[in-house]
């Protein structure tokens, strides 16, 4: 049950602090770290994936629980730093939409792949969700503290997911936190599919 409340506490967290943030003005030197916190929690394509990340890590445990959030958020950066260059990746934003897709499709199906080919796929998505943070970044704001804040907003998801994950396993009867949890993965796969569309 104390996992269960955490969880909830680290979602409501997730969703009130971007208001909170937003609420207030910021000058040029912070404008950096508050644009690219807020960029990962301000898009439902980043934030689905991100949180599906945590929960396919939990999901599979072992070594996937600490390797895949750490290999998204490490690509993530180096494809931030390409969209911070100017340097484009093809389909981006299709690539986004296709990896919300294939998130929720993992967690759905319980997805047992090997660690490599986990990892493999985890880094391909986050390089296009980092080349977006870093494209999209604000004129003035200072790039190593941007690339700080959607570093930091993207662990934070991962980690709101594996809470989530683990309460479910927490408070299961009769295997009903799995099912639970492969429905949001379902859930999240539907989101995507409905991204890819707008894509």
């Amino acid at each position: 049950m104390k996992r269960f409340r955490l969880a909830s506490a680290v979602l409501l967290a997730g969703l009130v602090l971007p208001a909170v943030a937003d609420a207030h003005t910021f000058g040029a030197h912070d404008a950096g770290f508050v644009h690219g916190f807020l960029h990962p929690v301000g898009g439902w394509d980043h934030l689905l994936a991100m949180v599906a990340v945590g929960l396919w890590a939990a999901q599979r445990g072992g070594a996937a629980l600490w390797a895949l959030p750490a290999a998204f958020v490490t690509a993530m950066i180096g494809g931030g730093l390409l969209g911070m260059a100017g340097i484009g990746l093809p389909a981006v934003e299709l690539g986004i939409a296709g990896s919300v897709v294939a998130l929720g499709a993992l967690v759905a199906a319980q997805s047992r792949l090997s660690l490599p080919v986990s990892l493999a796929a985890v880094t391909l998505f986050a390089l296009f969700h980092g080349h977006a943070h870093g494209a999209e970044m604000p004129e003035a704001a200072q790039p190593l503290l941007y690339g700080l804040g959607f570093a930091l907003a993207t662990a934070l998801l991962h980690g709101a997911g594996v809470a989530v994950a683990l309460s479910l396993r927490g408070v299961a009867r009769e295997g009903k936190g799995g099912l639970v949890l492969r429905g949001l993965g379902a859930a999240i796969g539907l989101g995507g599919v409905a991204l890819v569309t707008l894509a």
